[in-house]
């Protein structure tokens, strides 16, 4: 008996396999904008919270406080980090790497560079007030002899 050799496998290039393997297609994509829309809502709720995501900082503000005063009295950051210690999070208790304290020495340098600008209006921001000239046709008109 001599059987003829058919593909086997998940996929038929022919018939009713190429409109199947059309319609996971279509579902997949479905669900892949399903997961990217509910993902955008819940993200955006949360920035309307006022939470960005993340875990707690690294290096907290008295530590960067702690380094400035440190390396202004002529240490170097090498020296510094080993006596720092992480207060809160999955670290806590451990002290924070080189490369946390360069970076948040540049985040700070960066904010004292670029402070954000304040979101309450300055006298000099204000619109200044011109006199406004009206002129209408009916005026114009009444006044010229």
């Amino acid at each position: 008996m001599r059987q003829s050799h058919r593909r086997t496998g998940i996929y038929d290039p022919t018939g009713l396999g190429k409109l199947l393997f059309a319609f996971f297609a279509a579902m997949a994509e479905t669900e892949r904008e399903n997961i990217r829309e509910s993902t955008l809502e819940g993200l955006g709720t949360a920035a309307r919270k006022g939470n960005d995501g993340g875990g707690p900082p690294v290096i907290t503000d008295d530590m960067l406080h702690t380094v400035l005063r440190r390396r202004a009295g002529g240490e170097s950051v090498e020296q510094i980090h080993p006596h720092l210690i992480i207060p809160t999070g999955k670290r806590k208790g451990q002290n924070p790497s080189v490369a946390s304290t360069y970076r948040a020495l540049a985040e700070h340098a960066k904010r004292e560079a670029y402070p954000k600008p304040s979101s309450r209006p300055t006298p000099t921001s204000q619109p200044s007030k011109r006199p406004t000239a009206s002129l209408s046709p009916a005026r114009s008109a009444s006044s010229s002899p």
